[in-house]
C-alpha cells in the first residue's frame, strides 16, 4: 500500500459511505452495537436509579457507601477492562474457581470466548457506568423541596404514588440528559470492548468502533476507516435529536 504523504488522492464522493452501507459486516456491527447500548444504557436506567432512591437518606454510613458506589466510575476502562479479564479468565480466573467450590460447575468455563460474552460485557459496562445516572438522580431527588412531599403526605398519597406523580416528573429532565449523555457514549465505546473481548467470538461484540479501528488499522482501509467514524457521529446526532423530541413531547 503507497502510504507516501506527498501522492496524489483521487476524490472518491460518496464511495466509502455506499459500500460501507452495504457491507455486511457493517451492518452486523451496527446491529451489535444497537443491542449493547440499549441494554447498557436501560441496566445503568434500572440500577442507577434504584441506587440513588436508596442512597437519598439521611442515615450513617451513607454518604461512606455513596463514594464506595462512584468508584466504579472513576476508575479508568483500561483498568476496569484487566480487572474482569482476570476475574473472568478460563484458567484461573476467580469467578470460575467460585462457582466451582459452590458446586455450581465442574470445570472451567470460557467465558469471554463461548456465547456468555456478550452478556458479560454488558454486565462489565453495567457496572462501569451506573453510577453517572445514580448521582444526576440523586441530585435531581435532593432537588425536590420537602414541603411538596409534605402536602402529598398529608393527602394521604403513597410511596409509589408520590415517586410517579411528583418525584419523576420533576426529575425528568434531569433524566433525559443523563440518558442521551450515556447512550452517546456507550454507541462509540471502544476501550472495554476491545481489551475485554476484542469482537469475539466470532462477531458477536463486535460493535462499529472495534469495526473502525480494524478498518483502520488491520486492513488499512483509512479512508473506509474515516467513513465509518463519520457514520456514527451522524446516529449519534440523530439519536440525542430523537431521544431529545421525544422526552420534551413526554414533558
Amino acid at each position: 500500500m503507497d502510504t507516501n504523504l506527498t501522492t496524489k488522492w483521487d476524490f472518491v464522493g460518496l464511495s466509502n459511505y455506499i459500500s460501507l452501507l452495504k457491507d455486511g459486516d457493517m451492518i452486523n456491527s451496527l446491529k451489535v452495537t444497537f443491542l449493547f447500548t440499549i441494554v447498557v444504557v436501560l441496566g445503568h436506567l434500572a440500577v442507577g436509579t434504584i441506587l440513588a432512591l436508596a442512597m437519598n437518606k439521611k442515615k450513617p454510613g451513607v454518604t461512606v457507601l455513596r463514594t464506595i458506589l462512584i468508584i466504579p466510575w472513576l476508575l479508568p476502562d483500561v483498568v476496569v477492562a484487566l480487572l474482569y479479564k482476570w476475574i473472568f479468565n478460563a484458567n484461573y480466573g476467580v469467578f470460575n474457581t467460585i462457582l466451582i467450590r459452590l458446586g455450581v460447575l465442574q470445570k472451567n468455563q470460557a467465558w469471554l470466548s463461548t456465547g456468555s460474552a456478550f452478556a458479560i460485557l454488558a454486565i462489565v459496562c453495567i457496572w462501569k457506568g451506573y453510577a453517572l445516572i445514580m448521582v444526576n438522580v440523586m441530585a435531581g431527588l435532593q432537588s425536590v423541596p420537602e414541603d411538596i412531599y409534605e402536602a402529598a403526605k398529608l393527602d394521604g398519597a403513597k410511596s409509589v404514588q408520590t415517586f410517579f406523580k411528583i418525584t419523576l416528573p420533576i426529575i425528568r429532565p434531569i433524566i433525559s440528559t443523563a440518558v442521551i449523555l450515556d447512550t452517546v457514549w456507550w454507541f462509540k465505546h471502544y476501550t472495554i470492548i476491545k481489551l475485554l473481548t476484542d469482537g469475539g467470538p466470532g462477531s458477536s461484540t463486535s460493535t462499529v468502533s472495534i469495526s473502525i479501528y480494524k478498518e483502520a488499522f488491520t486492513f488499512h482501509n483509512y479512508g473506509t476507516a474515516a467513513a465509518g467514524a463519520g457514520i456514527v457521529f451522524v446516529i449519534c446526532w440523530l439519536i440525542s435529536k430523537v431521544m431529545r423530541r421525544v422526552m420534551d413531547c413526554d414533558e
